[in-house]
């Protein structure tokens, strides 16, 4: 029997992957939904810099939005998730914006929580797949 899902995985971090038992983004109906991505390095531990966070956790969701043929240029849909964003915003919200690119810019929801398990960054977004 074959997955219903068509999952991609990035180069390096499929281990990791299959130890929290989630899928670091999945392929529908012409679109990718990746999942949360945090500034973790390869063993899964967190960046312990807010902006350094950041940035790798944007090289995580480029590295899976690369293994699935599109780049942050196909995002349509981003959500963002930060631990005490009153204290993190003027922070990280600079380093966003390094990543951010040129002007049609995707819809952008921002949630401020209290936990990320040890992370204060989360990125989530859908991306539309190059025909």
């Amino acid at each position: 029997m074959t997955s219903p899902r068509d999952v991609v995985f990035p180069a390096g971090r499929q281990a990791l992957y299959e130890q929290n038992r989630y899928s670091p983004a999945i392929r529908s109906n012409g679109f990718l939904f990746v999942s949360g991505q945090v500034g973790s390095r390869p063993d899964g531990s967190p960046e312990h810099d807010l902006p350094a966070q950041v940035r790798l956790a944007f090289q995580n969701l480029n590295s899976i939005l690369e293994a699935a043929g599109c780049s942050f240029k196909d995002v349509i849909d981003v959500t963002v998730f930060m631990v005490n964003p009153e204290q993190n915003f003027e922070v990280a919200w600079p380093v966003v914006q390094e990543h951010w690119g040129e002007a049609p810019h995707p819809t952008l929801t921002g949630i401020g929580v209290t936990w990320l398990f040890g992370f204060q960054f989360e990125i989530k977004v859908i991306a539309k797949l190059p025909s």
